[in-house]
Parts: structure tokens; sequence; C-alpha cells
């Protein structure tokens, strides 16, 4: 086995389990809030549970590792935190039987590492926090990235259907992940059936004179809409957006459901973070989308946590690509 095929069984494995426990949180939306007297904390408990169990799983299979997480327990470690201890506690349990407090809340500080050029992981435990609330679109994003770019990404979309004709906005029963080794392609499983015979995906180019489907976050704010209308107006016809939210947009247009995702800067000095782009980058290149920013230039994860030299997302096929990034230049949205 190749030393990126050991990663990424690590990974698929650390994804699957993170499924598991974010699927039963979801479940028990109600419950959770009824315990911690917070309409958020199931969201912040999946987040604590799913960070370490892939922190855990990755130990597991390859000893030492350098993860960059969103989460750290100095939070959950307070006096008045033991409500969402307990909770995070019993969430892990379903893939991890024997965990102790301790046990978990050290394995979510194995992710407060720092990148390392060399290669580090780094993990979004649940992307999409509105999404989860809804009880629709979340992901668990989990990348290796060597050298400033990510070379294994796994993403896990518990409740996204493989179907393309099932709704977006309800939770499927099954779920998909996708995984992929740079120069490799991309592939799918079942959520609940991680084990299953893997699906090759490949992307087909856009027809010339199709409408254009655009994906976009359900929350507004996450990008600014009104610029993303006018940019697809200049490419002619378009369809009615794909809404949904997290990394499953990366996922939607890997697969063909729709024919770009962009993120427009909503704010002059905002910066992406790493692990809300590394995975899904990953996979909808390997399955031959084109990614950039809005200015063209590719995505460098070497400058630590977040994408600094970078200005927003541009993903699509290459024969939409390139159209884009012409419309963003001419409107004048591109950042200087």
């Amino acid at each position: 086995m190749s030393d990126y095929a050991k990663l990424l069984s690590a990974a698929r494995d650390a994804v699957a389990d993170a499924c598991v426990v974010c699927r039963q949180v979801q479940k028990a939306l109600e419950q959770v809030k009824a315990i911690t007297k917070d309409d958020k904390s199931p969201v912040t408990v999946a987040d604590y549970a799913s960070q370490a169990v892939v922190a855990r799983r990755l130990q597991k299979a390859l000893g030492k590792v350098v993860l960059v997480g969103e989460e750290g327990s100095t939070q959950l470690r307070q006096d008045d935190s033991q409500l969402y201890r307990d909770a995070t506690l019993a969430a892990v349990k379903d893939v991890w039987a024997d965990a102790t407090e301790k046990d978990v809340l050290d394995a979510i500080d194995v992710g407060g590492a720092s990148p390392d050029h060399a290669g580090f992981w780094t993990l979004d435990p649940v992307d999409g926090t509105k999404g989860f609330l809804r009880n629709q679109q979340y992901a668990i994003a989990l990348a290796y990235i060597e050298r400033g770019r990510p070379v294994v990404g796994v993403l896990g979309c518990p409740n996204l259907p493989s179907s393309f004709s099932d709704p977006l906005d309800t939770p499927d029963s099954h779920g998909t992940i996708y995984f992929s080794i740079a120069g490799q392609g991309v592939y799918e499983v079942h959520a609940d059936d991680p084990n299953e015979k893997p699906t090759h995906i490949r992307r087909l180019d856009h027809v010339p004179g199709e409408p254009v489907t655009a994906c976009e976050s359900v929350e507004s704010g996450h990008s600014k809409q009104d610029d993303t209308a006018a940019i697809l107006a200049k490419l002619g016809p378009s369809a009615p957006p794909v809404r949904l939210d997290s990394q499953c947009k990366y996922a939607v247009v890997a697969r063909g459901q729709a024919d770009a995702y962009l993120r427009m800067p909503t704010k002059k000095d905002y910066v992406e973070r790493i692990w809300d782009h590394a995975a899904g980058a990953l996979i909808a290149s390997e399955a031959g989308c084109a990614v950039s920013d809005v200015l063209g230039n590719s995505l460098d994860f070497s400058c630590g946590r977040g994408l600094e030299k970078n200005k927003g997302i541009v993903c699509a096929p290459p024969a939409v690509h390139g159209r884009l990034l012409a419309a963003i230049k001419e409107l004048g949205l591109a950042p200087r």
C-alpha cells in the first residue's frame, strides 16, 4: 500500500465514523436542546464529537498526526460545560464505546496543531452549521495538505442523496462520501455503507448553449448572491440555482448536478479558511472541474490556516470556468 493509500484508508474510516456520530446527534436535535437549554447546542456537540472521533481514528491508524482542526476543548473543559461534555461523550460512544471524558477532550485537542509545510491534516468537523440545525445539508471535510496543496481528501455528506432526483432539502437515509488521492480521480460510496464497492465520479464538461446552473449557499451572507446572478446573466440562459449548505456544493458540481459554485467575497479583508475548501476543492478538481479564486489564481494552502493569497472561489467545469472569470472581470467584481 502506498503512503497516500494508507492516508486515504485512515481518512475514510475517520470520516465514516464522524458521519455516524453526526447523524445520531442530528436525529436527537430536540433532546440535546432540551438537555443543554441551548438551541445551537446540537451542532456544538456534533462539532466536538466529530473532531474527537476523526482524531482518534487517524492516530489509531497512523500514530502521531499533525491535525489542524476548527475546534479546541478549552470551552468544553470549563466548569459550566458539564452538560456539553456529557452530550459529547454520549455521541462518540456510537463508534468509540470505551471512550472516557478525558479521552474525548484529549482527542479534540489533537486538532490544535499548527500547519506543517511538509504535510498535515485539516478538518472541518461539521461544515454547514445552519444546514445541520435545519436538518438539511452539512459535511465532514478532511484533507491532507502537502507542500501547499491537498493530496488526499474525504468529504462526508451524511444527508446528501446520490440520486439527482431526490430532494436536497430533506435528509437522505443513506448519505454519501466522496474521496480522492490527487491524480487518481474521485469515488463515491454511501455514508451508511462505506465499505461498498466505490463508484467512479467523472464530471462531463458543460454543453455550449445549455443553461448554466449555479450552486449557492442557502445563507446569503456566505457569498454575494446578487453578484452571482449578474455573473451568470453574462453567460446567457441560466437555470434556478441549486441551494444547499457546506462543501457539499463542491460535490454537487463535481458530479454534474450543478455547473458552478461561486463564493464572491462579502468583505474586502475576509480570508477563507483552509478547512472550508481543502477537501472539497480536491474532490471537484479530481472530478474534472477547474477550481480557482475569482482572479483565476490556484488556491494556495501554504499560508497557514487561511487562504491569504486568494479571494473568493470559482469552481466549474473548464468550459464554464473561463467564462465565469471573464464575466467577473468585465463586471469589475474582482478585488484589486
